[in-house]
This record gives C-alpha cells, structure tokens and sequence, in this order.
C-alpha cells in the first residue's frame, strides 16, 4: 500500500523544487507534509511524534538554506522524517526501517543532504561545529551549518562540550533547540528548568517583543545599529530573566524564543540569522507530536514510536493472543528489580534518560526516593552509581549496551580500578532490529571482557534474568556486574518464578550429546534449543552448553567440554571479534587443548537494519544457520528423510 502525497508535496523532490514555491505556499506544504508522515508511520510503524513536531522547522530550514551545500546536522534522527521526505526520498519512505530499505536515521551513505550519521543523542554541535571549522579553514566563508538539537539532547555532556567550543571559534555556526520538553521520556533536571523560565517568562518575552519592533527602526541608523541592537538586547535578556543567559554566558548569541509552528516567521528569522556572522542559537518552542489530536494530547511517551495505528480513531493496532506470552526482559528486569528493593533497603536504580524504555519506571512510580532518571548522561549516570556504591548502597545502573559505549572510560576508572560493586544492567544487547547500526548492542561483550574486576553474565530465558538479578545483590567485597539481555520478548509466559542464587562463574548443561558440543551465551540459546530438535530429525546429537558467564567462564564445564567433544560450536549475539567464541578460543590454547572450532556471531562489519530474526538469519545464527553449522562440522552423513 503506496501512501499518496498532496498535490504540492508531489512536485518536490528536492529542496531546490521547495524554493520554487512562494512562500504563501508553506503553510499548506507543512499541512501536507505532516499528513504524509501520519499515513506513513500509521501503517508502517516508526518513530512519530517528534518528526511531526518539527514539520514546520524542517520546511524552513530547507527553504532558507542551500543544502547540501549548507550543512544541516539533526540530533538525533527521530525528528527527520520530513528531511527524508523533502529530500528525494519520499517515494521509497514507505521502507522506512524496513529490512533492506531506507534507515530511520539520517545516514551519509543514503543522501548527500544527510550531513552526519545520527542515532545517538548530542553530537549535532560538536559535529556541525567541526564542519564550520573546516570550511573556515578553507576559505569558505559562505557556508551555513546547522545543528537541529532537541531540549532533551541537550542535558548530554557533550552537547555542552560543543557549545563551550563553539563560543571561542568564531565559526559559522547556527545551533537550533528544538524546545519540546521531551527526548522520549519527559526532560528532567536543571536545564529543563532554566528553558521554562525562558519560555514562560510573560514579561521578557512581551518587552522583547516591543524592544525588537523598536530597535527593527533602529537598523536605519547605520553601521553601529547593530551593536546598539546587541547590547540593548543583551541587557534586556541579562535583566528580566529569574538567572543571566547561559548560552550567551557561552558567548552564544541567543535568539528566541520564536513559535517553531510558524513556518512564515521561522523563515523570517532565518534569512536574518544567515547574514549574522559568529556561533548563535535560535530557541524554538514546539510540540510534540503537533497536528496529531492522539499524540498532542495523549501519552508522548507513547507517540514517540507507537508502531502502526489506526489513524481516524488513534488506536494503536496491538497483537492479540489467544495464549499468554512471554514478557519483555526489560519488564522482567523492571518488576524484579522492584521485588529485590523491597527486601533490600541498599538497593537504588539509575537510568540515563531511559525509564520507559528501561522499565526502570515501575521503580520510579513505586519508590520515588530510589531510582534515579540523571537525563541523557551515560558517564555521569556511571559515575553517580560509583559514587552510591562507595557509600554502601547497591546501584542496578540500567543502560542499553548501544549507549554504554559513551561511558566506557567511567567504567574503567571509576568503577573497576576502584573495584566497586556496581551492577550494570545492558538493555538491548545484541542486535537492537530496526533502529539499525547506531542502537545494535553488539561489543558489550568484548569491550566489557578486556577489563579487570568486572563479572559479565547473561540470562538465557527470564527465570535466569531473576536469579542473575538476585545474585548481583549479594553481597560481594568487589567486582562490577554486567548482565546483558537483548531487546524484546522471553520464552517463559509464567515467569514469575522463585529466585536462586547462581555461583557466579557456571555454566548449565542444556542436554548431552556427541561428537558436537554447541556453546552458547544469553538468549540465543533458545535458538541452539530449537536447533538441537531439528538436527534430531535429520540424525544428529549435538550437546548443547548454556555457559550464561564470560567472565569468569566456567572453566570446569570447559574442561569436560573439550575432554569430550572434538567439534565445538559457540554461539553469540555479539560481535566475534574479541566476543565470546575468543574467550573459549583463549581457554582451548592456553589449556593445550585441539578441537575444531566454530563461532557463530556477528562479522566484523557495520550489520544494517532490519527486525532482528532477519539480521540474525543474515549472520548466520539463526536456528537454521546452527543447523547448517553443525552438519558442516560434524562427520556424520546427513539423514534423507
């Protein structure tokens, strides 16, 4: 089913067709545009509320600038839907995160309007920053850049890095703050605070208002308006606000804010801002999920990817069972961690950004005083858990294996040289599916492996996700823990079950077999499960390990393993290189061991986007992909049937 576009969306292909357009036209392009994002995503499913949000932004943007020549940065790619669409890729839309289809990112290898990859939120300052840079650098001192940054982005540490930067450059620079209130889940902290003051001060935004009519009668004056303007300007904002201007503060000419719905008015002050040299920033206020009656007054946590809706009654389409399912990891995760804090007064929860996505909100809805969202701040989210634990407490420090990659220097030194007992909970470890390359969760393995003190674990099925909880808050002299789980559904719909504690550092066997030993780690044993009963069928009998720690492995099963089998398989959803297969490889050669050995993971390479059967089927490890292993491996004649 091909969406229709509106009659003018349909004759643009590029932002060059855009500028074709009078500007009366806008209002009625953004109507279109937005509907053509509503039908898409309803029956497509995808990210929603905050492309919509910036409709109007976007046409602006594209309007006004000259991209690509004009570098536009978007932080992060939730909100480029309408950038797609506007730049050649509305026909192909409908394969938006679709396996083989277009990425639901901006992503340099699909456009040249997509100026820098993006999935992980607040590098669009840094990025655009160091583009303005170089053009400097090479004498053109004509070209724009553009960072679109949300609110929410903007409590990442690095977002502050850049504009603390970007003041000192004297670079061209433009930083747009989509104001919205939200990243996926409501902005917490201080930030948040300051830009409300901002937004909702009556009296600046009215003075502003009447001062920038006075001084629009000022420019007429000549050459020094300009710094009249400035000055009076700054003093106003200095003067009026509850606290001084932090951008300005950061030598950041600030402008805003301005209605980020008023497409008219946003070009306006953009031809403006073109001419004015030097690092700024325009604050627009938007809104969510804008133009959408569900997503604008609903649940915008909801809206923010709500997959495929019925969109005449805002009904989001859920599967219906005639059986009980299987929970979500992260729901496990959610409702035992809740479970062990009732019983053990140390334990607190952290989350950077993430309690729905995490679940670490059913702690937060039930102890309040307990579990801590720190805003889009994985270092400090980190160190804040090192800092708990060296007062006794005992920190559950959730965070998908994808984001933990931008904290991994606090892991090492502020946990693990220290050797404190932080217990890190890695969402979405393994491929992540249709967010792509920037969210799969593949090197949590083998970057977690290199580093001293530290436990890495990971559960095979939801009974194991419990009791691996239970025994990280134990207590223990040293050591972090990581459990790992990857995104989506268990295999256990009575999961609820009594928790055990594990000795840490063994294995399960699954079943026993011969000639063929099948080692696996986390839930893609599953897969070996279902591997094992149809190479039953075709006369085969692989043992099958569940060896649930990397590290410490447990090196007793691997002995008995290698005593016994000459052909050994080892099964990962993570990166080979350095991944679980290295670790059995390590124990083989440093124990004088020889078997034939086969891992199956995923390759070194960049694995695209797609749902994650598919991409596990692309790498070869799915059931069937098992099967074909073992037949390759083993000396046995295949069973005709």
């Amino acid at each position: 089913m091909l969406i229709e576009p509106g009659k003018l969306l349909a004759t643009i292909n590029s932002p060059d067709d855009l500028k074709q357009l009078d500007q009366t036209q806008l209002v009625k392009l953004c109507d279109e545009l937005r509907h053509y994002i509503i039908d898409n995503v309803s029956v497509y499913g995808g990210h929603f509320g905050a492309s919509l949000g910036v409709v109007e932004l976007t046409v602006a943007l594209h309007y006004v600038f000259n991209t690509p020549k004009d570098q536009l940065v978007w932080d992060v790619g939730h909100q480029a839907y309408g950038h797609k669409i506007l730049t050649g890729r509305r026909d192909e839309f409908h394969t938006n995160r679709i396996y083989k289809g277009l990425s639901g990112f901006p992503k340099r290898k699909e456009s040249e309007y997509d100026a820098f990859g993006v999935g992980h939120s607040s590098t669009s300052i840094s990025a655009a920053l160091g583009m303005a840079v170089a053009s400097k650098y090479k004498g053109d001192k004509d070209r724009q850049h553009i960072a679109v940054i949300g609110d929410g982005a903007m409590t990442g540490g690095l977002a502050f890095e850049g504009m603390n930067h970007a003041g000192v450059s004297n670079s061209n620079l433009l930083i747009v703050l989509n104001d919205n209130c939200m990243s996926i889940d409501p902005n917490v902290g201080a930030l948040k605070d300051y830009l409300t003051d901002i937004t909702t001060s009556h009296t600046y935004n009215k003075v502003k208002d009447d001062v920038w009519k006075i001084l629009g009668k000022v420019s007429k004056f000549g050459p020094n308006a300009r710094d009249i303007i400035s000055k009076v300007e700054n003093s106003i904002k200095s003067f009026l606000l509850s606290q001084s201007n932090m951008f300005e503060s950061l030598n950041l000419r600030y402008f805003g804010p301005v209605d980020g719905h008023d497409v008219n008015h946003l070009v306006s002050v953009m031809e403006d801002l073109k001419d004015i040299k030097g690092p700024k920033i325009l604050h627009c206020i938007t809104m969510k999920g804008k133009g959408y009656g569900p997503a604008e007054n609903g649940n915008k946590t909801t809206w923010h990817a709500p997959g495929k809706f019925d969109k005449v009654t805002g009904e989001i389409r859920k599967k219906v069972y005639e059986t009980p399912q299987a929970p979500k990891y992260q729901d496990v995760f959610g409702h035992t961690l809740v479970e062990l804090a009732k019983k053990n007064k140390d334990i607190v929860g952290i989350t950077p950004a993430m309690p729905s996505g995490s679940s670490m909100n059913i702690m937060m809805n039930e102890m309040p005083d307990r579990a801590f969202d720190v805003g889009i701040a994985e270092q400090h989210a980190v160190t804040f858990s090192a800092g708990l634990a060296t007062q006794g407490l005992i920190p559950y420090c959730n965070i998908y294996s994808t984001f933990m990659q931008r904290a991994y220097d606090q892991v090492i030194h502020d946990v693990c040289i220290q050797d404190l007992p932080v217990n890190f909970c890695l969402d979405r470890a393994g491929f992540a599916g249709a967010d792509g390359p920037t969210h799969h969760g593949a090197y949590d393995i083998a970057y977690m492996r290199c580093i001293p003190n530290m436990i890495i674990a990971s559960p095979m099925n939801e009974q194991e996700l419990r009791n691996l909880m239970y025994t990280a808050q134990k207590p223990r002299k040293g050591n972090a823990f990581t459990i790992r789980y990857p995104r989506g559904e268990g295999v256990m719909p009575e999961w609820k079950t009594p928790m055990e504690e594990v000795k840490i550092g063994t294995g399960r066997k699954i079943k026993d077999g011969e000639e063929v030993a099948i080692l696996t780690i986390g839930h893609i044993g599953n897969y070996a499960v279902e591997a094992c009963e149809k190479l039953e069928k075709k006369g085969f009998n692989p043992a099958h390990y569940d060896m649930r720690f990397v590290k410490p492995l447990d090196e007793n099963m691997l002995h008995e393993i290698f005593q016994n089998y000459t052909k050994v398989i080892t099964v990962e959803d993570g990166c080979l290189v350095g991944g679980f297969g290295t670790a059995v490889l390590e124990f083989m050669a440093e124990n004088g061991y020889q078997a034939q050995i086969k891992r199956l993971g995923i390759p070194d390479e960049i694995v695209e986007h797609g749902e994650q059967l598919e991409l596990h089927k692309e790498c070869g490890f799915d059931p069937d992909g098992i099967v074909d292993a073992v037949i390759q491996v083993s000396e046995k004649e295949l069973v005709k049937k």
